[in-house]
């Protein structure tokens, strides 16, 4: 008889990995996704185009710190602030040099990756809670250098700038946005979905679980922290300088401590260490606000809740979060993996080990 040598029955490519999950069905939902995704737009409202384009926006933001939390098991509270720095950069070279797009995203990239590499430097003697509030300092110094350019320039209510030209065609029709944010949001999840399956990404993966083992195993752990802030970092700068060319305004005021807490929010919500986690978090915490008004506005609630959307929404948004910590830990991906496995398993039932 016959036998396989051991070797070649592990997975030792892409496409042998591929290959064990019906490709032909992979193929076939990827394809159908791309599908509805590009006529999405086509059957939207106005309004409904525009949330659209703030979830492909908050999804570059949350796989960026998917990418440095979740993954590489980091934390940080300053994401609000990498947004504005981008946001700001882009802000400040249209206004004083009357700089294109293409000057202005590569700047905010750069902007992003020094920001990163010297507010990661604390992730190499501190850790969790003293980590949190060192990069907590990178918000407030960013939305101060943000405020003193504002006032300096005699921008009270904030930075004006021109939707971008790429040639002689101004982009500026949300529709336009919708194409361009979508490439940007898929390349980012490509790109981080690919880096995880790289020694970077799996050196991340070990710096998570402890980093004591990941060293013993020869992980350059230093090195690997800097890069995963740079990293997370530059696609964050990025996501700034996108939102302040899609809302042709930049103002301190839209980079609170909150965005924070909703990009926070987005990978716990989603799921921790899942790039598809990161992708449900943003849709749903983008998404959560408008459907609280919504209920409110159909629903028989008093009258005092009409007249405090705001208040109605952080409780609910918290509510929603101390939900998911305890009663759901791996978070939306958590919920979408027990119904995916019920129909594949349907009509029998999945029973624990030694049962």
């Amino acid at each position: 008889m016959n036998r396989t040598p051991a070797g070649e029955r592990l997975r030792t490519s892409y496409e042998a990995e591929i290959a064990l999950l019906n490709p032909g069905a992979g193929r076939t939902g990827v394809g159908v996704l791309a599908v509805a995704l590009a006529a999405l737009p086509f059957l939207c409202s106005a309004f409904q185009l525009d949330l659209a384009n703030q979830v492909l926006l908050a999804l570059i933001g949350a796989v960026a710190l998917m990418l440095l939390t979740g993954c590489a098991g980091q934390i940080s509270l300053g994401h609000a602030g990498l947004l504005a720095a981008g946001a700001f950069t882009t802000g400040i070279l249209f206004k004083e040099a009357a700089a294109p797009l293409w000057v202005t995203l590569p700047a905010s990239a750069a902007v992003g990756a020094v920001l990163g590499l010297v507010f990661g430097l604390p992730s190499l003697r501190v850790r969790g809670l003293y980590l949190a509030v060192s990069t907590l300092a990178l918000h407030f110094i960013v939305i101060y250098g943000g405020q003193e350019y504002e006032s300096r320039r005699g921008f009270l209510t904030g930075v004006v700038i021109d939707s971008p030209m790429i040639g002689a065609w101004t982009l500026s029709d949300p529709l336009a946005w919708y194409f361009v944010l979508l490439a940007f949001a898929a390349a980012s999840l490509l790109f981080s979905v690919n880096l995880l399956r790289t020694r970077t990404g799996r050196a991340w993966r070990a710096i998570h679980g402890r980093e004591a083992v990941a060293e013993a195993l020869g992980i350059h752990v230093p090195a690997a922290k800097l890069l995963a802030f740079v990293v997370s970092s530059v696609m964050t700068a990025i996501a700034g300088c996108l939102f302040a060319y899609y809302r042709n305004f930049v103002s301190s005021e839209a980079f609170t401590l909150y965005v924070t807490i909703q990009y926070a929010a987005m990978i716990i919500i989603g799921g921790m260490g899942s790039m598809l986690g990161a992708v449900l978090g943003a849709v749903f915490v983008t998404l959560f606000p408008y459907l609280i008004e919504y209920l409110i506005g159909v629903l028989p609630v008093p009258k005092g809740w009409a007249n405090s959307v705001f208040a109605v929404n952080y409780t609910a948004f918290g509510l929603v979060m101390i939900l998911f910590l305890l009663f759901e830990p791996q978070g939306l991906v958590g919920i979408w993996l027990r119904i995916k496995n019920y129909f594949l398993l349907w009509p029998f039932r999945q029973r624990p080990l030694g049962r």
